[in-house]
């Protein structure tokens, strides 16, 4: 029997498929890289099939790449060394909601916009927030963070505990229901990030936050982009609770406004909000209107009309596509570093500077609050020079990054794209990764090919 006719016997005919457009499908994600199809492609409904497959896998050898809303942009779902990609659509179900405890547990394939919806009549929410609608699964996988990082933090701040198939099948729990523990080692913080290398996570149970009683947005433009993000760094750094604060230079205000049909001036901007009581917020805005104006802030204004705040952010969510979709014929290159906040205005005022230096066409955009920022850099893939001139000027950002005590990527994780700088950042801590992955995955079957350099 071949693969696909064993997967059938192991699990059922109707949870594995070589259909070509499924196949296609699975092949892979938002981002530049290269599309490679599975070999066939499973649907788990259950941890025991999860725990059948794997198994399976690890017995013959055979690649087994986790698949969840194909929405990330380092290639962590494409099977790059083919074999069988598991997708988790059948596996997207809310297990249990305890409002009293502010947790949640939850399938690896729900999406954060299904969750949310479900919360909702609870008066609770889930605050990552990375911009798609991505799986909760991909999200640990990759320790996505996004807007609201700021204030409440990325997903490994966000999980209590989780349910992991390894690669021989065994199940195994990272953690408890308790809020905080100090009884042995933090597998949690081991296995998210981990980007599906070392283990298959099947149950995941998240903290809740409540819904706050006041909500309100504002932006504020600029004449320059270092002034822009030296506003936000004095807004961090004078502790105003702040919710959300993000980077949208003019030339992403520019596309924006072609995509969106939005109106905003063509600035460099800041996209603010505020959760809290109304009195607070207010007190808040106010405070955090004198600090921007004392920064040359050329206008101010703010909104607590949610249908006008969700147009905002939707706006700025939309970014990347806002890029992709406009200039169908050019590739899309988003980098992801990461500085601490005092190196953000220097290295932001850098990267707008390269890019015309350069002569490279893309927005500079990010969760400054967080020290984290993107270029959207469009490019022609079939140019050798302008391939050249973008990789040059990516190892250049992320050389700089590190530099100033930084990291290659803030929160889409690795995948195979950042490899070539995971010996730069982490030096001898890299051999003690190998030795992690062999201890968990000796025959490297899982997701092959990420994260780590190959041996």
């Amino acid at each position: 029997m071949n693969l696909y006719e064993e997967l059938c016997v192991l699990v059922g005919k109707d949870k594995a498929s070589i259909n070509e457009t499924i196949l296609r499908h699975h092949s892979g994600d938002e981002s530049h890289h290269a599309k490679v199809e599975p070999n066939v492609v499973v649907f788990p409904e259950s941890t025991e099939d999860v725990q059948k497959i794997a198994a399976f896998a690890n017995d013959r050898k055979v690649p087994l790449v986790p698949y969840g809303a194909g929405s990330g942009l380092e290639g962590q779902a494409i099977p790059i060394k083919k074999g069988i990609s598991m997708s988790f659509e059948r596996m997207a179900s809310i297990i249990d909601i305890k409002p009293e405890d502010l947790t949640v547990k939850v399938q690896p394939g729900i999406t954060r916009l299904k969750l949310n919806d479900e919360l909702k009549k609870y008066g609770l929410f889930f605050p990552v927030d990375p911009g798609a609608d991505a799986s909760i699964g991909g999200m640990a996988a990759t320790n996505a963070s996004g807007t609201l990082a700021v204030r409440y933090g990325v997903m490994r701040d966000q999980i209590l505990n989780m349910e992991v198939v390894l690669a021989d099948g065994r199940v195994i729990q990272t953690g408890s229901m308790a809020k905080k523990s100090s009884s042995g080692y933090h597998l949690n913080g081991l296995f998210i990030g981990s980007e599906g290398t070392l283990g298959i996570f099947t149950k995941i149970t998240l903290k809740l936050h409540g819904i706050p009683e006041s909500i309100t947005a504002a932006r504020c433009t600029f004449s320059s982009i270092r002034s822009c993000v030296d506003a936000a760094a004095s807004i961090l750094t004078a502790g105003i609770p702040i919710a959300r604060i993000e980077l949208v230079d003019a030339r992403s205000i520019k596309q924006v406004n072609h995509f969106s049909e939005t109106d905003f001036p063509e600035e460099h901007s800041l996209f603010l909000e505020f959760h809290g009581n109304k009195s607070g917020n207010e007190e808040d805005i106010n405070f955090v209107k004198t600090i921007v104006e004392d920064m040359g802030c050329g206008s101010f204004v703010f909104e607590t009309d949610s249908l006008k705040r969700a147009h905002l952010w939707k706006a700025r969510h939309d970014l990347h596509y806002a890029f992709s979709h406009s200039y169908p014929d050019l590739s899309i290159l988003s980098t992801d570093v990461c500085v601490p906040i005092s190196k953000l205005p220097e290295i932001v005022e850098y990267t707008r500077n390269q890019l015309n230096t350069y002569g490279l066409d893309g927005g500079v955009l990010g969760h400054v609050g967080d020290g984290n920022f993107h270029t959207a850099l469009l490019y022609n893939s079939h140019d050798p020079d302008e391939m050249k001139k973008v990789n040059r000027f990516n190892r250049e950002l992320v050389s700089y990054a590190l530099k100033v005590g930084g990291t290659c990527t803030g929160e889409h994780g690795v995948g195979f794209g950042k490899i070539q700088f995971q010996k730069e950042e982490h030096g001898p801590a890299l051999d003690v990764m190998i030795s992690i992955k062999k201890m968990f995955d000796p025959n490297d079957i899982l997701n092959p090919g990420k994260i780590l350099p190959e041996s």
